[in-house]
């Protein structure tokens, strides 16, 4: 009975056609907001091509986020035909519980019933609560690839995994591939990103273990 009236309550909006919730599309779910000028100028470019940003509002409050773009105009370096990469899933601590991750990605599932299937990334060693590999293992993506870096600002010495992950929803699907020496550049498109590579940091801000 309680999970069937947490669904009740619970609805996914997608925020680059609903203005009232545009200011998420520049930020994450917590923090101060401001407009980052590389992810303004990322999707002024992305959004007419396919990039949806989507929140998740369980009784009046956000609960949580999905992103995804198609391959070709997502930021993460990952190469596929009819792939769609998930940029970002995360549910907040308050909605736990409630398989609300599951939810949002059932969401984007039917949203691009059209492809072929979804790719991601995952983490493993991490200091970080993003990206976990199990997690992502849970919702129902595999690894197709891995590659252990370690950060050259953040807890150095600390070696990590970063997986290519792959979730095939038609059958004989093409898996992706990636360019694992971009993702030694980090990503510069969301300063939440457990991947994020500050301005103020030039060449490289991972390197390969």
């Amino acid at each position: 009975m309680n999970e069937m009236k947490s669904i009740s309550q619970t609805k996914i909006i997608d925020i680059t056609e609903i203005s009232e919730y545009e200011k998420y599309l520049y930020r994450c779910l917590v923090g101060s907001f401001r407009r980052y000028k590389k992810r303004q100028e990322y999707l002024e470019k992305v959004i007419p091509k396919g990039f949806h940003k989507k929140l998740l509002i369980f009784d009046g409050e956000i609960g949580g986020q999905i992103e995804y773009a198609p391959a070709e105009v997502s930021y993460s370096p990952i190469i596929g035909d009819n792939v769609i990469v998930m940029n970002c899933i995360w549910v907040l601590r308050k909605a736990k519980g409630h398989n609300f991750g599951k939810l949002l990605l059932q969401d984007m599932i039917k949203s691009e019933r059209d492809t072929a299937g979804f790719a991601t990334i995952a983490l493993e060693n991490h200091w970080g609560p993003w990206f976990m590999k199990w997690q992502m293992e849970k919702l129902g993506f595999k690894s197709l690839d891995s590659i252990k870096v370690v950060h050259k600002m953040k807890h150095k010495g600390q070696v990590f995994g970063i997986y290519l992950m792959w979730m095939a929803t038609t059958e004989n699907a093409k898996p992706p591939k990636w360019k694992k020496e971009k993702f030694l550049e980090g990503i510069t498109f969301c300063t939440a990103h457990p991947l994020y590579h500050s301005q103020t940091w030039k060449g490289n801000i991972f390197e390969a273990k």
